[in-house]
């Protein structure tokens, strides 16, 4: 298969496609895969560092109030299709991907202008504004939520699931162990991490329940993120605060996959990824929406596992010490109540969302050759 993807800006829209791309070279070892982002994005760094092809074009997001720059965010928008259809004639795809962001805006609205089979891949329960755009140009959608279903035309929609769920999942039987981290085996051990960036709201809540950490039965591992870990050793220094042999402070977890198998449970964000992980693996979560994405889409994803029984939400405004100990008490200090709530969440899991992906990847090939 000749692959032409496109989505950027966030790791959200990046790692969903680089699990497919994994994932379609192992059964499809000829594939062919070419990737379209932005200047400025993440996918800068992560899609070079994965080995893949990448072109870049300058884009930019509408502004929601009146603004002098739409009318440049548009012209932009008309010289990324002309630039687009010009990289499909040179690459000559069999298919091309959308997984959101600005810039597959253009790429498959200049795709499906040249009648090239196109696909996006929704990883949101709330739809973004570009996906909405193109829904109505698009062959076929992925959805990840059962709640995008109803956002979308009816007949192109197909639940496949999030595939970084498929890359997480290959590696359940991960032979990590805690005692790289000076923590137990055998002790339950809950997991605490606000994304790469870290979550100030989150970091000062966690530095506040240290003290009532450090004398529970079960163990605690605190991802601050890389640039949050001076900030956050500043607190506990000021507070006069210092972990226990039971609670661990780290700038930063490297391979997540292969650590979240080995959790009792987990503290995080609620971004389509991380779902898509946790219920891949069955992993309990108490999820802490972001309030700074569009439409409260985080609050939606999460009420999704709350709505099964799979994962507890605390909102940031509700956020404090006395909240996130609460919670993590009522899963940590009982096992009956983190077994509910593993298979609970293990049952909305996609274990095999890159194979579905890829059906239908060929469903919107196979329907341009009839």
């Amino acid at each position: 298969m000749r692959l032409l993807v496109s989505g950027g800006g966030t790791g959200g829209h990046i790692y969903p496609a680089l699990a497919l791309i994994e994932r379609l070279k192992q059964v499809e070892p000829d594939t062919e895969v070419l990737y379209v982002g932005t200047t400025r994005g993440l996918e800068n760094k992560i899609v070079p560092d994965a080995g893949i092809k990448l072109e870049t074009m300058h884009m930019q997001g509408f502004k929601r109030s009146l603004s002098l720059e739409n009318f440049k965010t548009i012209y932009l928008f008309l010289n990324s299709v002309h630039h687009a259809k010009k990289i499909i004639s040179e690459f000559k795809p069999d298919v091309v991907l959308g997984t959101g962001g600005y810039v597959s805006g253009a790429v498959l609205y200049a795709a499906a202008k040249k009648h090239i089979p196109t696909v996006i891949h929704e990883q949101n329960s709330v739809v973004g504004v570009t996906n909405k755009f193109l829904s109505r140009y698009v062959d076929q959608i992925a959805i990840a939520f059962e709640a995008a279903r109803s956002q979308f035309p009816a007949d192109k929609v197909t639940m496949a699931g999030n595939p970084r769920a498929q890359q997480v999942a290959a590696k359940k039987d991960s032979d990590f162990s805690w005692t790289s981290y000076d923590l137990k085996e055998d002790v339950p051990t809950l997991m605490i991490f606000g994304g790469s960036q870290g979550a100030p709201k989150i970091n000062k809540t966690v530095v506040d329940a240290i003290p009532e950490f450090n004398k529970r039965p079960y163990q605690v591992i605190f991802a601050t993120g890389q640039k949050r870990y001076d900030d956050v050793k500043k607190q506990l220094a000021e507070g006069n605060i210092k972990p226990a042999d039971n609670v661990k402070v780290v700038p930063y977890i490297k391979d997540m996959p292969a650590k979240m198998p080995r959790v009792a449970a987990l503290v995080s964000r609620a971004g389509a990824t991380t779902i898509a992980e946790v219920t891949a693996l069955g992993v309990p979560t108490i999820l802490i929406p972001s309030p700074y994405v569009t439409a409260n889409h985080q609050v939606k994803n999460a009420q999704a596992l709350v709505k099964n029984n799979a994962g507890l939400m605390i909102t940031e405004d509700k956020l404090d010490a006395r909240a996130l100990l609460t919670q993590a008490d009522k899963i940590m200090e009982d096992e009956e109540v983190r077994k509910k709530m593993a298979l609970a969440a293990e049952k909305m899991g996609r274990p095999d969302a890159a194979d579905r992906l890829i059906k239908v990847l060929h469903k919107a090939i196979d329907e341009h050759k009839k």
